[in-house]
């Protein structure tokens, strides 16, 4: 187990040591350039705050806007935010609000501005900051690891699987080794090295396979086309000129979708068995089986809800029109993007409802012959000992009294 916790260690820290930028000039494109700017005139999009509102109409909103960073920080410009009269298009702005500026500059002096968005970051801020207060109040040591895991998570999200994808890599190859490294970095990192760990590691990823399998297969045979959502109709605009594989962008957001469910799932029934092991060192492998079943089971049917109601309510806008409209059954089920949701939901829930066993069957084995009380006594000595350096460690570094 050493050499195979130092190779999933190394691996990680590979990947910890990429370049992103490096990886997105892969085969077949260059990586953007920015649009190039003269010395005398240049645009930039800086923070600001609304200080009058001058003109409120339901066609224009005139503001006097201080600019808050950036070359003019301090400045105070007017500029008008036009409205269309839809909803859908409109946001009407409040004195006192933040707001990012576009700011267009000849020479040191503005002469265009206009109001872009509000800022909504500082309060994204706050609830992250309450998020990781939580994690650590609630969880102590296991939520700092936590947070660590997420970091990671993110960092190969961000940092890997999309400057990949976007560099023309293959994007089912990608997400399957991403969604591995995600999988196996996130239970070490919280749990560590060993057997409740690897048990948790080959039940999340034979789930998550035998999701990616249905989710191939049925993406080919009901030839979802992976352009059912506007996003992915974006890609084939953007500057880059990248000739996506769509329905292995499909696949990919099924599988990722999928591992943070089996993940969990997964980890909880390993660590049930770890648990029944330790209170009972004599129960026999048959029965250690049997115990992470019946948890599975308990959790099969709330983690199954968990995936159709997160997908339902990203679909809840979808759904609302087709029942409006009394469109028939027959012809809401065809439709591509509600298949791709059906096929992304019972995927998920299959590939979850096998990681039960699977994640059952290889934590009993690797639990079979395991002294439990002997491995506690291992650990309790290595901890002695430990607790016996500090001491001595402590003694040496501590200045003697003087007589």
């Amino acid at each position: 187990m050493p050499k195979t916790a130092g190779f999933f260690t190394l691996l990680i820290a590979i990947m910890l040591l990429i370049p992103a930028q490096a990886l997105a000039a892969g085969p077949g494109m260059d990586p953007a350039e920015p649009v190039p700017e003269t010395e005398d005139r240049k645009s930039e999009t800086v923070r600001g705050e609304i200080v009058e509102l001058m003109t409120d109409t339901p066609q224009v909103q005139e503001m006097r806007v201080e600019i808050t960073q950036g070359e003019f920080e301090g400045e105070i410009v007017t500029t008008e935010h036009r409205l269309s009269g839809n909803p859908a298009e409109d946001f009407y702005f409040a004195e006192g609000e933040r707001v990012l500026v576009w700011v267009e500059s000849e020479d040191g002096v503005i002469e265009r501005t206009l109001v872009r968005e509000l800022t909504r970051d500082h309060y994204l801020g706050y609830l992250a900051a309450f998020f990781v207060f939580s994690l650590v109040l609630i969880g102590g040591i296991k939520g700092v690891k936590t947070i660590l895991s997420l970091g990671l998570t993110a960092f190969l999200v961000i940092q890997v699987l999309i400057p990949f994808i976007l560099a023309g890599f293959p994007p089912i190859t990608i997400t399957i080794i991403v969604a591995s490294l995600i999988t196996t970095s996130s239970v070490l990192i919280i749990s560590g090295w060993n057997r409740k760990s690897v048990a948790a590691i080959i039940g999340t990823i034979g789930g998550v396979i035998i999701a990616g399998i249905l989710a191939w297969t049925m993406t080919r045979l009901t030839r979802l086309t992976g352009l059912s959502g506007d996003e992915s109709q974006m890609l084939m605009y953007i500057p880059q000129q990248i000739d996506f594989d769509y329905q292995g962008l499909l696949f990919a957001g099924m599988i990722i979708g999928a591992v943070g469910a089996v993940l969990d799932i997964g980890m909880s029934i390993a660590s049930a068995i770890d648990e029944v092991k330790q209170s009972n060192p004599a129960i026999k492998t048959k029965e250690l089986f049997k115990s992470g079943m019946n948890l599975g089971k308990d959790i099969m049917g709330t983690m199954a809800n968990t995936l159709i109601l997160a997908y339902t309510g990203a679909s809840m806008s979808l759904l609302l029109v087709l029942v409006a409209h009394n469109i028939p059954f027959e012809r809401v089920v065809n439709m591509d993007a509600l298949s791709t949701e059906i096929v992304r939901i019972l995927a998920g829930s299959i590939g979850l409802i096998y990681a039960i066993p699977l994640t059952a069957v290889v934590a009993a084995f690797m639990y079979k012959n395991v002294d439990v009380e002997a491995n506690n006594a291992k650990i309790e000595a290595k901890r002695a000992k430990r607790r016996e350096k500090l001491a001595k460690l402590k003694g040496s570094v501590m200045p003697k009294r003087s007589k």
